[in-house]
């Protein structure tokens, strides 16, 4: 499968916590991992786009690239969206 999923998140959000074991479980029946962003953390590291659009949002799934859905993990719809790409 070719897609990229990545989860952007901060530290201390439960919300982010949740969403991030909630994604590994649907990820893991795809052969994917979800790259996780703290997105302060790139802030910090220099990179300010991740917590400028999606810092007042997190959690915040990003497939291929695209902003998919915010404050949880729309499983239905991402299993969809990850079985057209299969």
């Amino acid at each position: 499968m070719n897609a990229t999923v990545e989860l952007m998140t901060r530290e201390g959000c439960h919300a982010c916590a949740a969403a991030q074991e909630q994604l590994r479980g649907i990820l893991a029946d795809y052969g994917l991992t979800p790259t996780i962003v703290d997105v302060d953390a790139a802030a910090e590291a220099g990179d300010t786009l991740p917590r400028a659009e999606y810092g007042d949002r997190v959690p915040v799934v990003v497939l291929n690239g695209e902003e998919h859905g915010y404050w949880e993990v729309d499983e239905p719809r991402l299993r969809a969206d990850l079985d057209r790409l299969s």
